[in-house]
């Protein structure tokens, strides 16, 4: 199978979770393969709510009604990717940008699946460049504080984030401790957020494999 096969096949997978209600859909190129398997089976759901813009406007297009969160209760279900995921379910994300609002919808949910194939496993978090979102005013200072932590932050040009501010790509980092330095980042004046999804991990792994499709942790 071809990395997008691989793709495709866990986001037929993760239809299968969907019982109904409202659900959750995240932004990059294998939650977009999950929105239109979405699309065959959107009469079982509520509506959705989006990551991003561009998650709203592939769901609008295939019929799907998207939802403001504020209206939302809760959702049983989260449905993204990950640019890199650990046995332990801990994860970097953003590398499409919308890592903020990512972590606020994936908080909202009971369940959050991700959908990945199986180039993003390993076994240490920090080859993949772990993005922070930055109010612009604060972006040198971070960068200054993030090169303390051991990181090389690089600017994302031409990029502005659904929120209006900027990205810092941070090289050079093994994360050992994903809980702690997502914390320690966060905690960084002028920072949104970071790209750990650690304090709240995936709850279900399907890994799209040469093989097929693999389940961890299942629900």
């Amino acid at each position: 199978m071809t990395q997008d096969e691989m793709k495709q096949a866990v986001a037929r997978a993760a239809v299968d979770y969907v019982k109904g209600g409202i659900i959750g859909v995240g932004t990059g190129s294998t939650a977009n393969y999950f929105i239109d398997e979405l699309a065959k089976v959107k009469g079982r759901i509520d509506g959705a709510v989006a990551s991003s813009e561009a998650t709203a406007n592939r769901l609008k297009s295939h019929g799907i009604e998207v939802l403001d969160l504020n209206s939302v209760g809760g959702m049983e279900i989260y449905v993204d990717g990950a640019d890199e995921i650990t046995r332990n379910y801990h994860m970097i994300k953003g590398g499409g940008g919308a890592l903020t609002r990512e972590k606020i919808v994936a908080a909202c949910a009971k369940y959050f699946i991700c959908v990945a194939d199986q180039t993003k496993l390993v076994d240490v978090l920090g080859k993949f460049p772990l993005p922070v979102e930055v109010i612009p005013m604060a972006r040198s200072y971070v960068a200054r504080e993030l090169v303390k932590l051991g990181g090389q932050p690089k600017l994302r040009e031409g990029f502005t984030t659904d929120n209006g501010n900027v990205i810092l790509d941070v090289h050079g980092l093994s994360i050992l401790d994903p809980v702690a330095l997502e914390s320690e980042i966060n905690q960084l004046t002028g920072v949104v957020t970071n790209g750990l999804f650690a304090r709240r991990p995936a709850d279900v792994l399907l890994l799209g494999t040469e093989n097929g499709v693999d389940t961890y942790k299942d629900i």
